[in-house]
């Protein structure tokens, strides 16, 4: 008899259709359309990462997207003007209906997959201990309305999946981009189940105070702030909510966009202060046995994803992020 052995896999999430092509157009907005196959090619290079020793999720189907979006709001996204104001490039609000069906909305390269990665990369974290979606944390979307670049509520969309295991009472969210989280917070609005961390620059987009109603630990951060005061204030609250409650899952949202010289984050974290934050919570997340889940979420600066993959370089150095052995 021929013995099988065990495969080993990163627990990392990713495959090419993350990333954005719409006729060119992709490049009049500040996000950077590629770089998530700029993390990926990074990261090939210096952690051997292929197609064969990751995840590739599929593209989430409607079917599943309907566990949480109202179908009214998933019809919507047929009409230019409502893909206008969620891609935020106001010229796709001129393209007939048919050429934002099937360019940017069919295909749905950044859409459709980056949810997909994200469900996929929930489960393997709830499996395994630790998962990395290179893309996903679409923090602005709820089930009735996107926005803020953020067309699919998929972390709504893994809490539920979370929350309908039996072992898990509680999860937590940890949303460290530079901008609130609006988008999951009006869907867990008076949930008890659902622990909300958001850091994040109170004088940017979206202000949202009726969202604010549903973060536990909110703290608001003025313009530029700086390392050493960042990271004390993120660690403390860190601290104190995990001494509070003891959650069975946690859904991190590391957006990169407290860079410093992000024009749309207006914070000034350097790129060892982005690693050491990283570092962090995945600790405190080991050091209390939480299975935890990465999203990249936002960041607009052309250096993201040279700090993301130097950051998970840093993860696996410490010996927090492995590959495992599955038959």
């Amino acid at each position: 008899m021929v013995e099988i052995k065990p495969k080993e896999y990163w627990p990392i999430v990713y495959r090419k259709e993350y990333n954005v092509t719409f006729f060119g157009l992709e490049n009049l907005h500040p996000f950077d359309s590629k770089k998530w196959a700029h993390i990926y090619k990074i990261l090939k290079n210096t952690l051997g990462l292929n197609q064969s020793n990751i995840y590739v999720p599929d593209e989430i189907t409607n079917d599943e997207l309907l566990t949480i979006h109202d179908e009214k709001y998933l019809k919507s996204l047929k009409w230019s003007c409502v893909a206008a104001r969620i891609s935020e490039i106001p010229v796709v609000a001129l393209f007939p209906n048919f050429l934002v069906q099937r360019q940017y909305l069919r295909p749905i390269r950044f859409l459709r997959f980056q949810v997909g990665g994200t469900r996929l990369a929930g489960k393997i974290a709830r499996k395994e201990g630790v998962a990395i979606n290179l893309g996903g944390g679409f923090h602005h979307c709820s089930k009735k309305c996107g926005g803020g670049f953020c067309p699919y509520a998929d972390i709504s969309l893994i809490v539920n999946d979370a929350l309908q295991e039996n072992d898990c009472k509680l999860v937590m969210i940890i949303d460290l981009d530079a901008h609130q989280g609006n988008g999951y917070e009006r869907d867990f609005i008076g949930n008890s189940k659902v622990f909300i961390i958001d850091v994040f620059n109170k004088n940017i987009y979206p202000k949202d105070t009726y969202a604010e109603t549903a973060i536990s630990r909110a703290v608001k951060l003025d313009c530029f702030i700086q390392d050493y005061e960042y990271l004390t204030t993120v660690e403390s609250a860190l601290i104190e909510s995990l001494l509070k409650v003891k959650p069975d899952f946690i859904i991190y949202n590391a957006g990169t966009d407290i860079l410093k010289g992000d024009k749309l984050g207006l914070l000034s974290i350097t790129p060892e202060g982005i690693i050491q934050r990283d570092e962090m919570v995945f600790k405190l997340a080991q050091q209390n046995n939480i299975p935890l889940v990465m999203l990249t979420s936002g960041g607009y600066h052309k250096s993201t994803a040279n700090i993301i993959a130097a950051s998970l370089q840093n993860l696996v150095q410490q010996g927090l992020v492995k590959p495992s052995q599955v038959e």
